[in-house]
């Protein structure tokens, strides 16, 4: 077992290192820079002032001399200071952080709470009225984007019933509220569907029908055996959502102002900022890989039949 979680580790140097290259390149692909974008609109601003900043911050240098000098800064904990603010890129990240990781950790709550009870529901009552309209509800959750949920809630919550606020005033619970839904209502809806599908699935085998014949309760069959059985497909799905709302969530938290790292991203995508833009890019990888290691190993504990590639010790 640490054998493997060391390989793990050492995995993933190279995929950083390849997904900050890339990232490097495609900002500079774009055809522009933080200094042409801050003083872009100045007509006022000489050419001799934008050449003097774009020298001093080192961006008149060639791609790979900045790619080379900001990774060795890194390697050394030091992750720069943001071009347009002129503050420590680490220090401005960690602050925006815990708002990220508050609104991914509620919307991972209100998803369980809403798909796997619904998704075992439907399942019981297959093919029945209710397992219709459930799956009737699912198709429209996948089918709404995102952006559009989030003005549908901002106009009702919002606008008509004025419960919320339009608008995240501050990094709290009730500010929270309206993109935790946003967020929740398109998971929920696909992977109460998963949900469904697994614990069907479960629900056919051999050992239910051995249960139910040595008169074992429905409710202690679905509950202490088809759930356990089916945890390692939920998990899977939780633990690809976890990756995908630390570093998808930068539409939700722009539209809401919710004042997370995805919005930092998207500021920093606009401006330029390319040390920002690096900073966002290494954690959000970190962060994806460290869960799907956690989840590996969560294999591990829930099903001992299943291999990580290492020998027992």
């Amino acid at each position: 077992m640490r054998k493997y979680v060391i390989q793990r580790f050492l995995q993933l140097i190279p995929v950083l290192i390849g997904i900050t290259f890339l990232s490097f390149a495609m900002m500079r692909i774009a055809g522009s820079d933080a200094i042409t974008e801050l003083y872009g609109s100045k007509g006022a601003v000489s050419q001799e002032i934008i050449d003097a900043k774009r020298a001093e911050l080192g961006l008149d240098q060639p791609f790979v001399t900045q790619y080379v000098s900001w990774l060795g800064g890194m390697l050394r904990g030091d992750m720069g200071t943001s071009y347009v603010s002129g503050k420590d890129v680490f220090k401005t990240f960690t602050s925006k952080l815990p708002a990220t990781l508050l609104l991914t950790a509620l919307s991972i709550l209100a998803t369980v709470v809403i798909s796997i009870p619904l998704g075992v529901l439907a399942a019981v009552n297959h093919d029945k009225f209710i397992d219709y309209i459930l799956r009737f509800l699912s198709f429209i959750g996948n089918s709404l984007p995102n952006f559009f949920v989030a003005l549908l809630l901002m106009q009702l919550l919002a606008i008509k019933l004025k419960w919320l606020p339009v608008i995240a005033n501050g990094t709290t619970l009730k500010s929270a509220i309206m993109p935790t839904l946003t967020l929740a209502i398109a998971m929920s809806a696909k992977y109460m569907r998963q949900v469904r599908a697994t614990v069907l699935e479960e629900l056919n085998k051999d050992y239910v029908t051995g249960a139910q014949a040595r008169g074992v309760r429905n409710r202690v069959i679905l509950w202490k055996s088809v759930l356990k059985s089916s945890m390692l497909t939920i998990i899977t799905l939780l633990a690809l959502s976890i990756g995908s709302l630390l570093g998808g969530t930068a539409i939700i938290e722009s539209i809401f102002m919710w004042d997370g790292v995805g919005k930092l991203a998207v500021d920093s995508i606009t401006m330029r900022d390319y040390p920002l833009i690096q900073a966002y890019v290494v954690w959000m990888a970190i962060i994806y890989v460290l869960v799907n290691l956690f989840t590996d190993l969560l294999y591990h504990a829930l099903d001992p039949r299943i291999r990580l590639g290492v020998s027992k010790e």
